[in-house]
């Protein structure tokens, strides 16, 4: 298998099924970029425009059971919604080691810094002590910036299902799915939310094709005149009876109506009528971005793991 072999769908399929069995046995291990949810939807709306600097490496036990990948993403030019463009000029990992392999976290190393030699290398390990001496020892080192009041850093945070208020919107609003909605008015929605982004209707379209969408998980708040102001997709992992928001947003223009809240309620609860009986949502953690955080506080969810980014200079 060559290193540099670019990541496939059938690829993304097999690291969900391990993030299923890693979540099942130690779910503080699974960060929020390796999660069964994040990897469809960073997978959905990237890769028929970012993914030829998409490379993989994937390794076996000896039964052929997927223990350990590592997704490399490489600088790329990403075009956004609006016209503009930005240059991407290092290198980011996401990786898994199942924990019953954990010494393949070497090998994970290894790869990466071969495969982005030369290069700034950012990522975001698991929590696991063993992986954090590793990259440590390696010349991965925590980033300032990245940890700052203003940093980057996330957080997982969770909920069970068991005990959940009704959702109330304000006159005149409706929730909708993205079934009912249509494909324009699911991507506009989460422009109006995120401002500009490389999503289309083509990368909304890759989004419904990997296997865990389900546009009835996929949930709007649509305004008065047809506006959708909130938008949220759902993952349901079905084997552990989780479910994932990624992502959720409001239309800049309705914010502070109690939108966001509502949604997220009817989100669970019909997260919950599907099977879930615990729900995830990832957040910025650092304290200039409370917004969000406070947010998802406010029904219910609280802090379970916290992911900061280790950063190795150009060149090095």
């Amino acid at each position: 298998m060559a290193d540099s072999e670019l990541l496939t769908a059938e690829d993304v399929r097999l690291m969900q099924d391990m993030a299923q069995r890693v979540t099942a046995i130690r779910p503080d291990l699974v960060n929020s970029d390796a999660a069964y949810g994040e990897l469809a939807w960073n997978w959905g709306r990237g890769h028929a425009r970012a993914g030829d600097a998409w490379r993989r490496r994937l390794w076996h036990d000896d039964a052929g059971e997927l223990v350990a990948w590592a997704w490399a993403a490489l600088p790329r030019r990403v075009v956004l919604s609006d016209g503009s463009a930005t240059e991407v000029k290092g290198a980011y990992l996401t990786y898994q080691v199942d924990p019953g392999h954990s010494a393949l976290v070497d090998e994970v190393i290894d790869w990466f810094d071969t495969v982005a030699a030369g290069l700034e290398r950012t990522v975001v390990p698991t929590t696991d002590p063993f992986a954090l001496e590793r990259w440590a020892a390696r010349g991965y080192g925590t980033d300032p910036e990245a940890l700052g009041d203003q940093g980057s850093w996330t957080q997982l945070n969770k909920r069970d299902l068991g005990d959940l208020e009704q959702p109330v919107l304000p006159a005149g609003f409706r929730f909708r799915t993205a079934d009912e909605a249509g494909p324009r008015a699911v991507v506009q929605a989460h422009l109006d939310a995120w401002g500009p982004r490389a999503y289309d209707v083509e990368a909304y379209e890759s989004v419904r094709r990997t296997a865990p969408y389900r546009g009835d998980l996929h949930v709007l708040v649509e305004a008065p005149d047809g506006t959708m102001a909130a938008s949220a997709i759902m993952w349901l992992d079905e084997v552990n009876a989780t479910a994932e928001f990624e992502p959720v947003g409001t239309h800049k223009g309705h914010r502070r109506r109690g939108l966001g809240r509502a949604l997220l309620l009817h989100g669970m609860h019909r997260a919950r009528a599907a099977g879930a009986r615990h729900m995830t949502v990832a957040c910025l953690g650092a304290p200039g971005h409370p917004a969000a955080r406070e947010l998802y506080y406010g029904v219910g969810f609280r802090k379970f793991t916290v992911d900061a980014p280790l950063l190795k200079p150009a060149g090095h």
